[in-house]
């Protein structure tokens, strides 16, 4: 394995933090040994452009600093390859760090961690989402949830949490169930009445949320999150839950565990890793061993 490794950088991930992680990340990586060359973008489209090109030019690993869209967009050049990821979390979610158990918000700890694993061989490798072309590492959202980011990036006019907080009340306000068709795996093309439905390859989303609480990241399966037909006042019950996990006891809530599914629903936009993938229908699909992370 060649000693020099990139550094993928988000300078503008967590209100700043990433311009200011990039140093601290960069210097364990080079008290470990490690030649470091740092990438950025002019925009996301050219930053993928130069860590692809990076892959490409055999680097040993690719190390995005940012949050969940940094690691989305990694994922973008990483999947399929050899090259291992390693992750320097200090965005707002930090969703997949999370989920594999690495450090958040802390770049030096982040950093030497990956060093570690590089020399010490501690590569994991787990499992991605699929849908079309673009791989996503944590959860597929579709539903309430997607709405609420459909309508908080709407609101140009207030930033920060406080906006999406305001895109939850609006939503509320604006409560209606939603008519889904799914098929998971080879089963038969069902339709039903859903709140929301989240393909969890990851546990958590929006921070910490843990919608597929039981999602293993290296089982070859989704956990499916379906959230059914219920009324306003139970949304409001079952949604706090989230945050521990506790939801999935509820009787409106089912769970599937899955290498596939297809969804279908009018007016609804999928986001995968907090970034907006598109409007269904789509199919998403587990591709196990997709990627390689630097793990502990």
């Amino acid at each position: 394995m060649t000693s020099e490794i990139t550094l993928f950088v988000n300078p503008t991930a967590g209100r700043g933090r990433g311009a200011h992680a990039a140093q601290p990340a960069a210097s364990a990586l080079r008290d470990a040994g490690f030649s470091v060359r740092t990438v950025l973008g002019e925009d996301a489209d050219d930053a993928l452009r130069r860590a692809r090109e990076a892959v490409d030019g055999g680097t040993g690993a690719l190390i995005a600093v940012g949050g969940d869209g940094m690691m989305s967009l990694a994922l973008q050049a990483v999947a399929g390859t050899m090259t291992p990821l390693g992750v320097i979390a200090v965005g707002t979610g930090n969703d997949f760090a999370r989920a594999l158990g690495l450090p958040i918000r802390d770049p030096a700890a982040a950093g030497r961690l990956a060093a570690e694993a590089l020399k010490g061989g501690a590569i994991r490798d787990i499992d991605l989402g699929r849908v079309g072309d673009r791989w996503f590492g944590s959860v597929l959202a579709s539903g309430f949830d997607s709405r609420v980011n459909d309508r908080g990036n709407r609101m140009r006019w207030v930033g920060g949490r406080f906006k999406y907080d305001l895109a939850i009340l609006a939503e509320l306000a604006a409560f209606r169930t939603i008519p889904y068709r799914i098929r998971l795996d080879d089963g038969p093309v069902q339709e039903i009445e859903a709140t929301l439905i989240a393909v969890g390859n990851g546990s958590t989303y929006g921070g910490g949320m843990r919608i597929c609480a039981d999602a293993v990241m290296d089982d070859g399966l989704f956990d499916v999150t379906v959230v059914g037909d219920c009324s306003r006042t139970t949304l409001l019950t079952v949604f706090p839950r989230v945050y521990r996990g506790t939801h999935l006891d509820h009787p409106a809530v089912t769970v599937h565990r899955v290498s596939s599914i297809e969804l279908a629903a009018a007016s609804v936009t999928a986001y995968a890793d907090g970034e907006p993938l598109g409007a269904l229908p789509l199919t998403a699909r587990c591709v196990p061993g997709a990627v390689r992370v630097l793990a502990r």
